[in-house]
């Protein structure tokens, strides 16, 4: 590996044990207002943000200024002869505070309309990538691209008062928001199909216009996209995109910056990578089980079998959550109306009874039950969207309406800039010796 490598490996080997038994030995004393093993295990279970939008309960899952998936579902306006929510319904609610009426939610689709119009300069950087590029890493690209539409970071290099931040950074979100949707339909044409684009049609909804403009025209489809970008839009801050987000943010990058970080985050195998796990999981299952229709019995053993190889069963489990995510029944409900007989969905269906007895049977996990991601993939499967690389990128569209609402908060409350302590394990045995006071 090389002598620097090589000695770098021999410390960290050193440093995990080391630090193995300090947890074991000390986990549970205070370092400040946190217990030690917080700081060194993901800051679990500390409060340390304030975000408006959303909050999310280990019982009943994300509530939306207070309102769950159900009731959202049932309140919030649909499109004409949908029965689905509109997304622009819900980033209203999120910016508001209030359930928008038919009208005002008409209002943001407008807005989006008009504004929806992306620089040619930004296909050409996209373009510019090798086509074998994940579409996430094209999509952020793309996103970078659109930077240089920023009112915020002209109006501060101008010299911008502070307490008018929140205007330009709302100007910024709307503007972002409304240009997502042909940016990612863009990359899955010219990734999957050919390069054969589709334009805008200016009379659709968001959500309706984005399936349109990736080539899905089936109004249940539409349907789909309408209640997937309003369950994937946000979860709480502390999460990798929404925290992200929020902390670029709070240096004043502006929201193109602030949410390409976050966006970075998302396509990480443990946050929104993880809908296209749960598919290839369920791929790679049928493949070597020689049916696209395991029974109960086979899903079992092959569950068994990814456990016991040292791998987690994709979809099932979750930081926060500690019941079955209302996100995944909602896509459950939308699946058993549209598609009751898809072979796809029927396994995940399966799955979902197999696989949280299993878990319980460990006796260490604590949620057993499957989260968003575990049923996405099989929706949009059945539609003919097979390319499931692909599906992370349809969750950051969705992710945008949360963060970049939550950012537009962030400014308006003049958040400052997020800077949290940090310590040294040396700092830390001298602080368990009496010797040092490391979190003054």
């Amino acid at each position: 590996m090389g002598i620097v490598k090589d000695r770098f490996k021999a410390k960290a080997d050193a440093a995990n044990i080391e630090i193995k038994q300090l947890l074991k030995d000390h986990g549970s004393k205070k370092i400040g207002e946190v217990t030690l093993a917080q700081a060194y295990q993901g800051m679990r279970g500390i409060t340390g943000l304030v975000t408006e939008t959303s909050l999310l309960d280990a019982q009943e899952g994300i509530r939306f200024r207070g309102y769950s998936i159900p009731e959202l579902q049932e309140k919030l306006p649909k499109a004409h002869n949908g029965t689905e929510p509109l997304p622009e319904g819900l980033f209203y609610l999120m910016l508001i505070g209030e359930l928008p009426t038919q009208e005002e939610a008409s209002y943001i689709t407008e807005i989006f309309q008009r504004r929806s119009h992306v620089p040619n300069h930004v296909f050409a950087a996209i373009d510019a990538l090798p086509l074998n590029t994940h579409p996430m890493t094209m999509f952020v690209v793309g996103v970078m691209a659109l930077q240089t539409e920023s009112y915020f970071a002209k109006a501060y290099s101008e010299g911008i008062n502070k307490k008018d931040y929140w205007e330009t950074i709302f100007d910024d979100t709307i503007i972002l928001i409304a240009r997502l949707p042909r940016i990612a339909a863009y990359i899955y044409r010219r990734k999957y199909k050919n390069n054969e684009h589709i334009h805008p049609n200016g009379l659709l909804d968001w959500a309706g216009n984005f399936a349109h403009m990736l080539g899905y025209d089936d109004a249940s489809f539409r349907e789909l996209m309408r209640l997937y970008m309003t369950i994937h839009a946000d979860h709480e801050g502390g999460n990798v995109s929404a925290h992200t987000t929020h902390l670029v943010g709070s240096a004043l990058s502006d929201p193109y910056l602030a949410y390409a970080a976050g966006m970075n985050g998302l396509a990480g195998p443990l946050h929104g990578l993880a809908n296209q796990e749960v598919i290839k999981w369920i791929f790679e299952m049928q493949e070597k089980l020689g049916t696209d229709l395991p029974a109960k019995e086979q899903i079992a053993d092959y569950v068994k079998e990814t456990l016991n190889a040292g791998k987690v069963v994709p979809g099932y489990g979750h930081a926060v959550l500690r019941k079955t995510d209302p996100r995944y029944t909602a896509q459950m409900e939308f699946g058993k109306k549209h598609m009751p007989e898809d072979k796809l969905c029927r396994t995940v269906w399966n799955i979902y009874e197999v696989v949280p007895p299993i878990l319980q049977s460990l006796g260490k996990i604590k949620n057993p039950w499957p989260n968003v991601d575990a049923h996405s993939g099989a929706l949009l499967v059945h539609y003919g969207m097979v390319e499931y690389e692909f599906y992370t990128v349809l969750f950051a569209v969705s992710r945008s309406l949360g963060v970049l609402a939550s950012l537009c908060w962030d400014r308006a409350l003049g958040f400052p800039l997020e800077r949290p302590k940090s310590v040294t394990t040396e700092s830390v045995k001298l602080w368990l010796e009496g010797k040092e006071q490391i979190w003054e």
